[in-house]
């Protein structure tokens, strides 16, 4: 099964939007202005909403991407061994730079006695806690959001077995893993369970050959109701926050995997438009973006501290434009300047749908797997 032109186009169009999103889930806070205080009014529920509601679908699409991505060749022409060696190389190597070079610059900054709480205490940990903050084995990444990455490696080590069960018993593999993702049940090796259940309904859409394109001529009516549920959502996460009740976390993770079914449904109507055919374009930014977030927005948030903590609202919003806006930029100049630095550090993902003829596997530019990479 090929990758068309317009699947081809929504994926990198849904990848940007959703890593965008992701950009407003990891803006810092201290506890005194936690939004479930309330101290701000209608811009608490607006953080609520986005931060733990609408934006929370990134990782289960991102998962989903991934997963369909990987088996669009189905089973017979999934080579195990190749896509073991591609993956060292375009999602281990870029997880490790990213987040060890940050370590490294946590462990500076500590040890010159700045940025202490705002991050966890490297300076001050173990060898066997470093470790960790370094290579996710027990713990979150030091750069958070890279936990992405962590556990998509552990579906691409688990791929011949997921694919099998899913093409061999297809319901009781996706209920079993819709179970494990948000039911109150131990994480065991992921760090994010909802990872493992969107790589699944990714695998299963490319080994059952469903047709994608299925819900564009309910598009709308699917946009909207995904819409309208997260907003009900954040309503009972507002009221019951920030130690919800178990049925409410429930019903939270629940949401986000249905989003996987909203952000499809609303890429065939942005992709229509020209900014949403010009993003769809792909380029590696979205995976820039990804990786580097986090860091910047720390890195913002320390200076707003130390500026004199204005009025909160102002930075909430105007954090995450400045980091997008740098990035955009910083990936234009490395395009520019050092294009061999950032293959190294997005794993190869310059221009490869300019590269590679479509229907390849690399002509998806997928930036969060692919054959390619």
């Amino acid at each position: 099964m090929n990758v068309d032109a317009n699947v081809s186009s929504r994926i990198n169009l849904m990848r940007i939007l959703l890593i965008a999103g992701i950009v407003f889930v990891h803006i810092p806070y201290d506890p005194p202005r936690s939004p479930y205080l309330g101290a701000y009014g209608v811009v608490d529920w607006i953080r609520v909403y986005l931060g733990d509601s609408l934006f929370r679908i990134g990782v289960p699409c991102l998962s989903a991407i991934s997963g369909y991505l990987l088996f669009h060749r189905g089973l017979s022409g999934f080579d195990y061994p190749k896509v073991m060696r591609t993956k060292a190389k375009t999602v281990l190597l870029p997880f490790l730079l990213w987040n060890s070079t940050f370590l490294l610059a946590v462990l500076i900054a500590q040890k010159l006695d700045m940025g202490q709480g705002y991050l966890p205490d490297a300076a001050g940990a173990t060898p066997r806690e470093l470790v960790s903050h370094a290579l996710a084995l027990e713990a979150w990444p030091i750069n958070l959001p890279l936990y992405f990455l962590r556990d998509l490696l552990l579906c691409l080590v688990l791929s011949p077995l997921i694919g099998h069960l899913v093409m061999r018993y297809p319901r009781a593999t996706l209920l079993l893993f819709l179970a494990y993702a948000v039911l109150p049940v131990p994480n065991g090796i992921f760090l994010k369970k909802s990872i493992l259940f969107g790589f699944s309904v990714g695998v299963y859409a490319a080994l059952h050959q469903v047709d994608v394109k299925r819900l564009d001529a309910h598009a709308r009516p699917v946009v909207l109701a995904v819409a309208l549920v997260s907003l009900l959502l954040a309503a009972g996460l507002y009221a019951t926050g920030p130690q919800y009740p178990q049925w409410m976390d429930v019903l939270r993770g629940i949401v986000a995997i249905s989003g996987i079914f909203g952000a499809w449904a609303l890429s065939s109507l942005l992709i229509r438009t020209r900014l949403g055919a010009r993003l769809g374009a792909g380029s590696g930014l979205s995976f820039w973006i990804f990786c580097a977030h986090y860091p910047l927005l720390i890195v913002l948030w320390m200076a707003w501290n130390r500026a004199g903590a204005w009025h909160y609202p102002l930075f909430y919003f105007v954090a995450p434009v400045l980091t997008i806006a740098a990035l955009v930029v910083s990936h234009g100049l490395m395009k520019l300047l050092a294009p061999g630095l950032l293959a190294l550090l997005t794993g190869d993902r310059i221009g490869s749908a300019r590269r590679r003829p479509l229907g390849t596997g690399a002509g998806t530019s997928p930036e969060f797997s692919s054959h390619k990479r």
